[in-house]
Formats: structure tokens, C-alpha cells, sequence
């Protein structure tokens, strides 16, 4: 038997009576006291819409209805309460439908741009409701805060940092930082070539710098890009054994400006996934079970999406079977997991972003997450889980399981050196060089003199220790030599 559902579409009643969700609920009859579904009201109000059907028993699923002499008397209840209840005002769409020849009332409520909504006689801070996982829950004090920023239209990093001084060497020494790391991550030498000085109209139009009477000051963006400001923005990272986080086998948590805090990251799964290779020409390459370049967007797009009003933290988790990403806060208003595969971009952090586009770190926006879902699938592994959504967001991309012993797609290696084939340099500097190395095969001394943006004889000094320590080796002579990864036991 199908019903009308969701103007004119239509769904069996196999469907409807799945259960309750995210965006349904069901009640049994129209309780005497409105408060009892009202929170609902308001929480669907503050979510992505929902329905509650009149009508239905939620622990059974069972069709109760109601006569149809009364029927149009509740509905007029129904409207009236959420219309003297909630504010600001909500609007139900109130409709009838049959189900199994009962008749059940269907109050519809969209999606509100007025946020946050709450019951008028709690008040703000104690009758602002929010619906997760199939549940109403009332809201906490950083979730109203960032439905306050939604009904706005506000965005929290654009807003001023209060307590944060800065003095003009702090704002030049962010300018030249962002420069360096645009320079860093430019995939060419035109690319290079083209970025331009930032200096601080353009952080004053980004909302980066707020300029009052003459003076520069702080928003909550710069406190965020650079580490500063007490908001404490932090990466914890660890690996377990297992599939869950029972028994851990490292933990490490880092601070400091964002580009910092993603690099550390980055390298910290690199050091814990597996290494296999392939021979391509001449040369052997190294090939991650996880395609190096996903695992960096995903790190990037935590970093710029995330809410910063919750005081939660990024967390890059390393399981025996996955790479798991979680950013804190929910999805934010008119944005879908559906979507946001899709690339649709709803922007939290708009400072941080045209910061992240400016370096290089982000392309276009909305782009990162349909390429690294691309990036995955094309390296043999299952599409990414995006799991939640309401309260965080999680993301687990599947691991490979690359067999490095497998000489089919890999070089056989000494037991010693398999042991060490996913370590990396600690340095900095050499962590750059030997990322690109594992990603372009090999690099001159010019590339790494343009990769580090350093003088000749210092980055000579660079390759040399490298090539000591057994990270690299020279291949080549004079002018045309190659350094490229050692694949001999260290």
C-alpha cells in the first residue's frame, strides 16, 4: 500500500514504519501537555526539517489513528501550540494522510534560517533542542552559540578574538609564514610565480584582522591559523591495535599554527600505514596502501570545516583496518552528507578558507572531498564512510593492506628494512624532501632548493646528510645528478 509522502512523493508503509529517525518521529496520540512534542518542534526546526506523525505508536509502529470527527479539532491544537510556543516563530505544514484506511496527522516542520529556536517558556539557554540520531536532546551552550552564528548568517572565526593583542611584527610575521607555505605548496613554477605578497587589507578582507578607529586586532581566525590566542586548537593522533581504541600503541597530540598541525599529522599516518613499491621504468616507487594526496585533503578539510566554537579535537585515529578522521561540531546548516560527496560547499570558517585557498592547501571549494573519495576508489579501495554529522563528522577510508613481501606488485626487502619501510626523516626539512621523493621519484638539488626555498650550498648540506643518514642515494653525476630513495638496508 503506498501513502503521499513528502509533497507528492511517495513511500510504502513498509518505509514509514521503519521507525522513528533522525528526521521522524512518531507519537501516539496528542499529548495534553504540547511541551512533550515541542521539543521536537524546535529541534527539527534547528536540524535539517522533520516530521512528527500523530497516530502512530512509537514502540510498536502500530497505526492507532484518530476519528475523524475530531481529527480537524487537533490539528487547530496542534498549530496553535507551536505557533504560541516556539520563537521565533515557527510555521507547521499540518496535513492528513491514510494509512491502512486510519487517518493520522502529519506535522511537517522545514528547516529555519531564524536560528537558534527554542521553547519561549524555558528561554533561550535551557529550551534550545537539537535532534541526534533519532533522538531530541537539548542543546548545549557551544551548539546554541553556533546556531546563534547560523541564524546570523555569521561565521565564528570572522568575529574578534577577545583577550588577544598582536603587534604589527606578529601580522607581518603571519604574512610571511602564509606566503612561505603558498610558495611550498604550489604544484608548478608558473603557480610559484604568480603568488603574490599578502599583507594586511587582504587579512582585513578575509576576516582575519578586524580594523577598529585605526587599529588592527584579532579574530578568532588568526588565533586559530597561528596558535595563539588561548582557544587551544590541537591534533591528537594515535594508532591502536585492533579495530578499536581499546589497547593504543602511540599517542601523540600536536599545537601550533594549522599549515604546522596538518603537516605533523600527514607525516604521523605515513609513519603508520604500509609501504609496498613498484618498478616504473628504471626506478622503484614506493606506493602507500592509502593514496598519500587523500590523506592530506581529508587532514586539511577537518582542519577548515570543523566548528572551532566546540572545544573538541581533530582526531587522525590509525586502526589495523582503517584510517579514521573525526572533526568535532556538527554538519552546518543546509549541509548534508549527500551533499557534501556531491561537492555542494557550505562554508563554517569563511577567514580560514580563503586563508587555506591563499596557501594552497584547499583548490575550489566544495572540490576536496569528491577528489578524495576519486583518489580512493582509484587506488583499489572501497569509497570512504562518512559516518554522523549531527554532533561530529567521521570519515574512515579503508586500508589496503599493501603486502610488501608480495613480489608480484613489490620489491622483496631485507626483513630489516621492511620493519622500517613506513618511517620517515624527522627533520622537517628532510620530511619535505623525502615526500617528494616518494611522490615524484626523485629530486635535484635545484627542486629541493625551490621545494625548501633555501640558498644552494644549504640545501647541498641537506641532500649530503640525507644520503649519510641512508635516506636517499645519488644516482647521476655533475649536473645531472638524482637523488632518489635508498631501497637498501639502513
Amino acid at each position: 500500500m503506498n501513502v503521499e509522502w513528502e509533497r507528492g512523493a511517495i513511500m510504502t508503509l513498509e518505509e514509514i514504519l521503519a521507525g522513528e529517525s533522525k528526521n521522524v518521529e512518531f507519537k501516539e496520540n496528542l499529548p495534553e501537555k504540547s511541551i512533550k512534542y515541542m521539543k521536537s518542534v524546535v529541534a527539527f526546526a534547528n536540524g535539517t526539517g522533520g516530521k512528527i506523525i500523530f497516530g502512530i505508536a512509537d514502540k510498536t509502529r502500530e497505526v492507532v489513528g484518530f476519528d475523524k470527527e475530531d481529527v480537524f479539532k487537533k490539528m487547530d491544537a496542534i498549530a496553535n501550540a507551536v505557533s504560541d510556543s516556539c520563537e521565533p516563530a515557527i510555521i507547521p505544514d499540518i496535513s492528513l494522510q491514510t494509512i491502512d484506511g486510519k487517518t493520522v496527522i502529519v506535522a511537517e516542520i522545514s528547516e529555519g534560517r531564524q536560528r537558534p529556536y527554542y521553547i519561549k517558556a524555558l528561554g533561550r539557554e535551557g529550551g534550545t533542542y537539537v535532534r541526534v540520531a533519532g533522538t531530541t536532546r537539548l542543546a548545549d551552550e557551544y551548539m546554541v552559540r553556533e546556531l546563534m552564528f547560523e541564524g546570523g548568517n555569521r561565521y565564528f572565526d570572522q568575529a574578534l578574538c577577545s583577550g588577544l593583542t598582536i603587534t604589527d611584527e606578529e601580522i607581518d610575521a603571519l604574512c610571511k609564514s602564509m606566503k612561505e607555505q603558498a610558495v611550498k605548496n604550489a604544484h608548478t613554477e608558473g603557480q610559484k610565480a604568480s603568488i603574490k605578497d599578502v599583507g594586511r587589507q587582504q587579512l582585513r578582507s578575509w576576516g582575519i584582522l578586524i580594523e577598529r578607529d585605526g587599529k588592527d586586532y584579532p579574530s578568532n581566525a588568526y588565533a586559530i591559523l597561528t596558535g595563539h590566542g588561548g582557544l587551544h586548537v590541537a591534533t591528537q593522533c594515535g594508532v591502536f591495535k585492533g579495530t578499536t581504541k581499546a589497547v593504543f600503541v602511540d599517542r601523540r597530540e600536536y599545537t601550533g599554527p594549522l599549515w604546522e598541525q596538518i603537516e605533523e599529522a600527514f607525516q604521523f599516518v605515513l609513519r603508520n600505514i604500509h609501504l609496498g613499491a613498484t618498478i616504473v621504468g628504471i626506478y622503484r616507487r614506493d606506493i602507500y596502501e592509502i593514496p598519500p594526496d587523500a590523506i592530506r585533503e581529508l587532514i586539511i578539510n577537518a582542519m577548515v570545516h570543523r566548528s572551532y566554537l566546540d572545544h573538541g579535537m581533530i582526531q587522525v585515529a590509525v586502526y589495523d583496518n582503517r584510517l579514521e578522521i573525526t572533526s568535532p561540531g556538527k554538519l552546518p546548516m543546509g549541509q548534508t552528507l549527500e551533499r557534501m560527496k556531491e561537492g555542494y560547499s557550505k562554508i563554517r570558517n569563511e577567514a580560514l578558507a580563503h586563508a587555506f585557498s591563499y596557501m594552497n592547501l584547499i583548490e575550489h571549494w566544495g572540490s576536496g572531498i569528491p577528489r578524495i573519495i576519486e583518489k580512493v576508489k582509484a587506488a583499489g579501495l572501497k569509497e570512504p564512510e562518512f559516518i554522523g554529522g549531527e554532533v561530529d563528522l567521521r570519515i574512515n577510508i579503508y586500508r589496503g593492506q599493501v603486502d610488501i613481501n608480495d613480489c608480484s606488485t613489490a620489491v622483496k626487502m631485507p626483513e630489516n628494512r621492511r620493519k622500517t619501510a613506513d618511517k620517515v626523516p624527522v627533520n622537517e626539512q628532510e620530511q619535505q624532501i623525502y615526500k617528494y621523493v616518494l611522490e615524484n621519484v626523485g629530486i635535484t638539488t635545484t627542486q629541493a632548493m625551490e621545494l625548501l626555498g633555501i640558498k644552494q650550498r644549504r640545501t647541498r648540506e641537506i641532500l649530503g646528510k640525507m644520503v649519510e643518514s641512508g635516506w636517499l642515494k645519488k644516482e647521476g653525476a655533475s649536473r645531472s645528478t638524482v637523488y632518489v630513495r635508498n631501497t637498501e638496508e639502513r
